[in-house]
């Protein structure tokens, strides 16, 4: 039997987010709008900068589209973390303690609510930019994928959003006075909650893996591989997406040369966004060595694939 060492409780998740529990018209809606004037994401994440082919103005075009994206993304995984957690409380409705249960409810509830912030979000963003930035989806269609994998592996999904959503806020925004302000109250808003929400999914994980088998921890590991290789095929389709909002924004047509350009180096900057900033993440590699240290290895291979040498 695998037992996965951490300091986490239910109770006290619990009572952290009741601590730092906020409601959506705080933080969007009425005078608090967003400056388009200014970039919203610092460039870690979106590597506009090394789009030297564009001018200044136009690659402030490629951070607010990808900085829409960003925020949809999260939402598009948000559609599956809800059903999830709500089925992982159904199967421990009479064994679990009141704590654990309004701890698992209250994450969900929370959740829900960032859908709908992401959603005010977009629509907010469409009034400012002025042209349409399309998402890949529908938002059920992929949860119906991600969900027919195991509850092991859709668990260990969420844990590498969790753990990365933390990592994006602590390193690159928090204390940045470059981005646009309401942005950045944005995430700060959704990172207050989701850094309860990485340690309730250590303890889903840890509550899966004492049923499991060293093949079915295997197989877990192998279904979290494949919803990361379903999100990169997703990246493929968003970039061209992303290049299409570029063209429509600004009216300009790319050279296939710089068309080239503009996709290899944005699935690049996705990747490293979405996929190895989570997969390489120090706790969740812990969390990973505990259930398998050859499981730990092969994500970690896979992330140094992800990451060819800089496009040029």
């Amino acid at each position: 039997m695998v037992q996965i060492s951490h300091p986490y409780d239910y109770a006290s998740a619990y009572r952290h987010a009741l601590q730092v529990n906020w409601q959506i018209d705080e933080i969007i809606g009425g005078e608090k709008r967003l400056d388009f004037r200014t970039t919203f994401l610092p460039d870690a994440w979106v590597d506009a900068a090394a789009l030297d082919c564009l001018s200044a103005a136009e690659q402030l075009t490629v951070n607010h589209i990808r900085s829409h994206s960003y925020l949809a993304l999260f939402g598009l995984v948000e559609e599956y973390i809800v059903p999830f957690v709500v089925a992982h409380v159904q199967t421990r409705l009479h064994k679990a303690a009141p704590a654990e249960l309004q701890a698992l409810l209250h994450f969900a509830e929370e959740e829900s609510k960032h859908i709908e912030l992401f959603q005010r979000f977009g629509a907010a963003f469409r009034t400012g930019f002025g042209s349409p930035c399309e998402v890949i989806g529908p938002p059920a269609a992929v949860a119906g994928q991600i969900l027919s994998k195991s509850p092991l592996g859709v668990a260990l999904s969420i844990l590498h959003i969790e753990w990365m959503t933390q990592l994006h806020y602590v390193a690159s925004v928090k204390g940045n006075h470059d981005l646009d302000a309401q942005f950045c109250s944005l995430l700060r808003h959704h990172w207050l909650e989701e850094a309860q929400h990485a340690k309730l999914d250590t303890l889903m994980v840890a509550a899966l893996v004492l049923q499991l088998s060293a093949s079915e921890i295997a197989a877990g590991i192998d279904d979290y591989l494949d919803i990361g290789g379903l999100f990169d095929e997703g990246f493929h389709q968003q970039v061209e997406l992303d290049l299409t909002a570029f063209t429509r924004a600004t009216g300009r047509q790319l050279s296939a040369y710089d068309a080239e350009r503009y996709r290899a180096m944005q699935l690049q900057s996705y990747r490293t966004t979405f996929l190895t900033s989570g997969m390489r993440h120090p706790k969740f590699q812990n969390t990973l060595a505990a259930l398998s240290p050859d499981g730990a290895k092969r994500v970690m291979d896979v992330a140094e694939a992800l990451v060819p040498a800089r496009v040029n």
